[in-house]
């Protein structure tokens, strides 16, 4: 097995390699003047099991297809197989048609992933009313969940918590989180008016005391849902808040808006950011080591 860290995977894809103590490489990537995209491996796949190591962000339609191009040129260049590991996987969120003529964008990526690689691991994908990876994979796929991990670093780094989930898709974060670990949780309910404005409604009496309140879901995009929920439980009495994300992807200034309204953020480190606290590589690294996770 050898690992490659391909441009939006080497700040992870090292320690996955120096976990399982298995060569690594990054994948040469770049972009000529005109926005082609050029890979090279810089190290022999020949009878390999290849791990490319690319997470969606930014560039994304870049990444695509250089972890496109890379899988066919291992397979070319005599890999044994071709495994991708994608730490945040995108075009997940179009899960329907809502408008006559729109793309299901979700199930044109798997159709188009599943004929390059053999394998892909993915850690808690954002998925709405599709929930089963595998009805859109036609190649193996596993999905991991850093939840443990989430929780660990709760129960380690702050007292008295009360877990909340901002909307009711993140009950698979902050439910579940809260759970493992024994602590009080809510759910509220939040109605999208646009893609950078959400209504945040309270439909149950919450406890608040003295408690930190500890927002947890999948993703930060545009932290327009955190701010609005602060806004909520800061009428009830709510003083102290901290929110833990998976993805931290921090579009339009988000970290910043939120560090302004004193809420302190951490995520993992499925996206490289200031504040990617939470290191997911073990997880992982136990996937591919095979034992169970």
């Amino acid at each position: 097995m050898i690992i490659i860290g391909c441009s939006r995977g080497k700040h992870i894809a090292g320690k996955i390699a120096k976990k399982l103590n298995k060569p690594y490489s990054e994948l040469n990537a770049k972009r000529f003047p005109d926005g082609e995209i050029y890979v090279r491996f810089m190290k022999n796949v020949k009878g390999k099991d290849v791990v490319l190591v690319q997470s969606f962000y930014g560039y994304i339609n870049d990444c695509v297809v250089e972890a496109i191009f890379a899988a066919e040129t291992a397979r070319e260049l005599g890999a044994k197989s071709v495994t991708l590991v994608a730490p945040y996987f995108a075009y997940l969120r179009q899960d329907s048609r809502f408008n006559p003529g729109e793309c299901i964008s979700i199930k044109v990526i798997g159709k188009l992933f599943s004929r390059y690689f053999d394998k892909i691991i993915v850690i808690d994908p954002h998925l709405h009313r599709q929930t089963k990876l595998k009805d859109l994979f036609s190649t193996k796929i596993d999905k991991l969940t850093t939840n443990p991990y989430i929780a660990d670093y709760i129960k380690k780094n702050i007292k008295n918590p009360l877990i909340v989930g901002p909307d009711w898709e993140s009950y698979k974060w902050a439910q579940r989180v809260a759970e493992k670990i024994g602590y009080p949780f809510v759910i509220l309910n939040k109605k999208r008016l646009s893609g950078r404005k959400v209504k945040i409604t309270i439909n149950k009496k919450i406890d608040i005391g003295n408690k930190n309140i500890v927002f947890v879901d999948d993703i930060i995009s545009t932290g327009h849902t955190i701010l609005e929920a602060a806004k909520k439980l800061k009428r009830l009495g709510a003083e102290k808040f901290c929110c833990i994300a998976v993805h931290g992807l921090f579009v339009e200034h988000a970290l910043e808006k939120l560090r302004k309204a004193k809420i302190n953020v951490i995520t993992t480190n499925t996206i490289p950011n200031k504040v990617s606290k939470i290191d997911v590589s073990g997880l992982v690294a136990e996937k591919l080591s095979n034992k169970r996770v």
